[in-house]
């Protein structure tokens, strides 16, 4: 009964950091389907020019968020060892660290022009998309500096301030969406610029939110500074860079395998790439709640690693995997209960629904691995553990799963349906591997001696 009671407290604390987390990429994926949504009924082109620009600032951003999400690591084992002035002090060097980074990828997103020009776009399409790119890269170094914040008060495991400048973010991105897009309310008439726009004025909004909130907070007076500025650190940026730089990696590669993976359907027909893309947004849908338990997941463990409790890590890491592959399963009996209701929503093509049903029934067992993969991959972040999983990504995806893919799909596949479907497989494959080694990796963490708390002021 008091085992029973431990993993009912340690749930209800793991939920309490979760579901901000859930909410907040609701919310961010929300400003998606908004765009989508207000870009179709625009025009085709300017969808299309969206939905190309969103595919190349998109990794420079997840590169960002997962080195800021460095600070999250640092912060959570400093909370859990009360050294409550090295929380205090991270604060202006991660702000330091983002504005730098911010000042590396909006450039980086601004002069996208000979990038774009590779992928033989029609000159409309190709200008539509560079304006919006253009714009939304004056938006980006708010966004990083935004997740900086947000990671400081993740790792202290307060959610709150996310969740709302989030949810206030995408809310304001519709009427400006709507004013910048169509040319209402006096605005002028911008199209594919005007979503960018519309999202760069969303991103500098978020800080001013999630800062406000902040200093408003009283549960987060003590974890500030005082109001004054402070020289850049070296070795504490230096720390973040160290233990974030894989992290962003390890982002950014994932995207690029679903990228290639994309590409290579797309050469099998349009029925294939159809079906390819409602199987894989049934799955991204999904794959949220589980990387938000993951991420509180990490910050329950840090707490407990900052502590130097054995027995409470141990007791983060048993609920944590337990909740997040519980919420995999019950995906997956969804999927495989009513795969052709889900499908129904997005086609009435009969070629395309035969195909995507196979998908959607490999995206259920895809789901349940994931979900171990991402319990354990976030937990060795909390170890600070953040090379492997980066070695890990490069091994099993790029070197295992994407060749296979290209010889079960492209070489010995005779249909598209078969050869999509082999792809899928060989993804999955890549996937259950990476799962093994990751989780290997933490059981040999598990089995080692916590090292000796630093003393805490």
């Amino acid at each position: 009964m008091s085992n029973w009671k431990a993993y009912r407290r340690e749930s209800r604390s793991l939920l309490a950091i979760a579901w901000p987390i859930i909410i907040a990429q609701l919310a961010q994926m929300g400003t998606g389907v908004v765009d989508t949504i207000m870009a179709g009924h625009y025009s085709a082109a300017d969808l299309a020019a969206i939905a190309i620009g969103y595919n190349i600032w998109l990794p420079l951003f997840l590169l960002t968020l997962g080195i800021m999400l460095a600070v999250s690591v640092i912060v959570a084992q400093d909370f859990g060892a009360r050294r409550l002035q090295k929380i205090r002090d991270i604060l202006p060097q991660a702000i330091y660290l983002s504005l730098l980074l911010g000042l590396i990828v909006a450039p980086a997103c601004y002069h996208a022009g000979p990038l774009l020009s590779l992928l033989e776009l029609e000159t409309g399409t190709l200008d539509k998309s560079l304006a919006y790119l253009r714009a939304v890269a004056w938006g980006l170094p708010a966004a990083v500096l935004f997740q900086a914040l947000r990671c400081h008060t993740q790792g202290i495991g307060i959610l709150r301030p996310f969740a709302v400048a989030s949810v206030i973010g995408f809310l304001a991105n519709i009427p400006l969406n709507y004013a910048l897009i169509y040319g209402q309310w006096g605005a002028p008439e911008l199209g594919a610029a005007g979503c960018g726009w519309a999202t760069a004025i969303s991103m500098w909004l978020s800080p001013l939110l999630i800062g406000a909130y902040i200093l408003a907070t009283h549960a987060m007076r003590e974890y500030l500074p005082p109001l004054r500025l402070v020289a850049p650190d070296p070795a504490v940026i230096g720390e973040i860079m160290r233990l974030g730089v894989p992290i962003g990696l390890t982002f950014f590669l994932e995207m690029g395998v679903f990228s290639v993976i994309g590409l290579m359907v797309a050469t099998l027909g349009t029925h294939a790439m159809a079906a390819h893309q409602i199987a894989y947004n049934v799955w991204d849908v999904v794959y949220m709640p589980l990387i938000s338990l993951g991420s509180a997941m990490a910050t329950r463990v840090g707490h407990a690693l900052g502590r130097n409790d054995l027995r409470e890590v141990k007791l983060a890491v048993k609920t944590g995997t337990a909740v997040t592959v519980l919420v995999g399963v019950f995906a997956t009996t969804v999927l495989l209960a009513i795969p052709g209701t889900l499908i129904s929503a997005y086609t009435s093509d009969p070629h395309i629904y035969d195909i995507a049903i196979r998908l959607i029934q490999l995206a259920a067992l895809f789901i349940v691995i994931d979900s171990v993969q991402v319990a354990a991959s976030y937990c060795l972040r909390a170890f600070k553990d953040t090379r492997y999983p980066f070695i890990v990504t490069c091994i099993c995806y790029w070197l295992f799963a994407l060749p296979l893919a290209w010889w079960l799909g492209m070489a010995v596949s005779n249909t598209a349906a078969d050869a999509t479907a082999a792809i899928w497989k060989a993804l999955i494959a890549g996937i259950c591997a990476a799962t093994v080694l990751v989780t290997w990796r933490l059981l040999h963490a598990l089995r080692k001696a916590l090292p000796e708390p630093a003393e805490g002021t």
